[in-house]
């Protein structure tokens, strides 16, 4: 099942990030990349859809260009499982399915076969925020989950003791995996996933005590009006999807935004963070 993907680098004025990125991530379904101020990267799986997406920005914002460039095909249905291991995140553990474990006492446990869907573990803005969620979500909780992908911090949500955990996702190719997770797990009474844009989604989804919302920083900051209706008073966000250099961006955007944060994470350059509103 080799995947052959096209690159999107689009440059834009600083200014029109946040929105260019929205843009993106709408028109693909996959995550951006910012490696630097104005610069942003996806990929798309034809050279006719991608420049498709680049003409209709191109359209759309002033001065911004946009190049398309063919990646080197991959094998996802060998490639996806390099390098996964499991990993403890407090009490909750996290394994492939292929890698079996028995859960000490305390510990609960999550089998995973992520596919092509993000969300393995092995990624430091997947483990930042499994690490907040572990801490700091409570038996009988109510979750949402903002890009759910493979529905890793879902499950793990249900198995740490949520009532309901429910994932949302704009990507249509991660809904059967996410739900065959939920399956492998037991956990299906539990937890349910969506197809559709989070903002809509969410607030209609909601209330709910903790909310993670592992995406992008710019989607994150787009998102946070959804968050706060979707929140019960005094409840967690669990934002991730950030680089380290991030945080001095975001931090002030939360305060703004009416949330206090309360424990946050490094991890492999990765910053995830968790805080109150109301």
């Amino acid at each position: 099942m080799t995947q052959q993907w096209w690159r999107i680098s689009v440059d834009c004025r600083p200014e029109d990030t946040d929105a260019v990125a929205a843009a993106l991530v709408a028109a693909t379904g996959q995550g951006v990349e910012e490696p630097a101020d104005g610069r942003l990267l996806t990929v798309e799986t034809s050279e006719e859809n991608a420049k498709r997406v680049v003409g209709a920005l191109v359209a759309s914002f002033p001065a911004l260009e946009g190049i398309v460039t063919p990646l080197d095909p991959v094998d996802w249905s060998v490639k996806w499982r390099d390098g996964i291991i499991t990993r403890r995140f407090g009490r909750l553990v996290v394994t492939p399915s292929w890698l079996p474990v028995v859960p000490a006492d305390n510990e609960v446990l999550v089998s995973l076969d992520p596919e092509s869907a993000f969300g393995s573990g092995e990624h430091g803005s997947t483990r930042a925020a499994m690490t907040l969620l572990e801490r700091h979500l409570k038996p009988g909780d109510r979750v949402l989950d903002f890009g759910s992908g493979s529905g890793i911090l879902a499950i793990a949500a249900a198995q740490l003791g949520a009532v309901t955990a429910i994932g949302i996702e704009v990507d249509d190719e991660s809904h059967p995996i996410a739900e065959a997770n939920a399956e492998k797990n037991g956990v299906t009474d539990r937890v349910t996933f969506l197809v559709g844009d989070a903002a809509e989604l969410g607030v209609l989804a909601g209330p709910a005590e903790v909310l993670c919302s592992n995406i992008l920083r710019t989607v994150n900051t787009l998102l946070l009006p959804a968050i706060q209706k979707a929140l019960v008073p005094g409840g967690v966000a669990i934002f991730a999807g950030m680089e380290d250099m991030e945080e001095e961006l975001f931090r002030p955007v939360l305060q703004r935004a009416g949330f206090t944060v309360i424990d946050d994470v490094h991890d492999a350059g990765w910053w995830g963070v968790a805080a109150r509103f109301g």
